[in-house]
């Protein structure tokens, strides 16, 4: 099993994500969220995937991406979709198991 934690920023629903694959194929995904619109999406998509489609789609074309254009509030740069894929990667081998991270810097 892979676990990552998604600190998505100032909205502060900070997210645990959950994937379990036993073939690295077909993956079992569980995502504790403060985020009713990332809540929503996991009632309505459940909670198995194949690790193929989602992972080697082009970017924002995938299931979780599919659903967020439609349904999502309007907000492009939410991490957690990214952290929920980036663990099913790992999980499944599909990529390395590295963190990734979006830091400002300032000007002086």
């Amino acid at each position: 099993m892979t676990k990552v934690q998604v600190n998505p920023g100032v909205c502060g629903f900070v997210t645990a994500v959950e994937a379990a694959s036993p073939d690295g194929m077909e993956v079992q995904v569980r995502v504790k969220s403060g985020c009713a619109a990332v809540k929503g999406m996991m009632e309505a998509l459940g909670d198995t995937f194949d690790a193929y489609e989602l992972c080697l789609a082009k970017p924002g074309v995938n299931a979780l991406y599919e659903y967020a254009a439609e349904h999502f509030p309007g907000h492009a740069g939410c991490p957690i979709l990214a952290g929920i894929v980036k663990c099913v990667e790992a999980e499944c081998r599909l990529a390395l198991p590295r963190d990734a991270q979006i830091t400002f810097v300032a000007d002086k």
